[in-house]
């Protein structure tokens, strides 16, 4: 059974900065694709950063490039998103997903966990 579980959500203000975490379990990271989402109310969910086969080839979302860092930890099956400089409009329920490859859209994705949430205030 495939298990997603992220965590490290909260509130920071402006220019703070998070690290969010998904540990996997019953699907290998280093040979799939590993990515983040966020959604907001009311809008569909933005692929924000994506990792291929253990750190192979990263992508990231125009709005986070140079803000936003994805990154594994294979031995424990991790993927996590440092996220630096935040702004409000980076506020959204985040989520990790995996698939076989590495896919604009959230429904080739089959794979994912229950959703962090992220609030900046200015």
């Amino acid at each position: 059974q495939v298990r997603l579980v992220e965590s490290g959500g909260g509130s920071v203000q402006a220019g703070g900065s998070l690290t969010l975490s998904c540990v996997v379990s019953g699907y290998p990271i280093s040979t799939n694709c590993m990515a983040w989402f966020r959604q907001t109310p009311g809008k569909e969910r933005e692929g924000v950063a994506g990792v291929y086969r253990g750190n192979e080839r990263t992508y990231y979302v125009d709005s986070v490039k140079g803000r936003f860092t994805i990154s594994q930890d294979l031995a424990k099956n991790t993927v996590y998103l440092q996220m630096n400089s935040l702004k409000p409009e980076d506020t959204a329920m985040y989520f990790c997903a995996a698939a076989p490859l590495c896919l604009e859209k959230s429904e080739s994705f089959p794979y994912w966990g229950q959703g962090t949430q992220v609030t900046v205030s200015s």
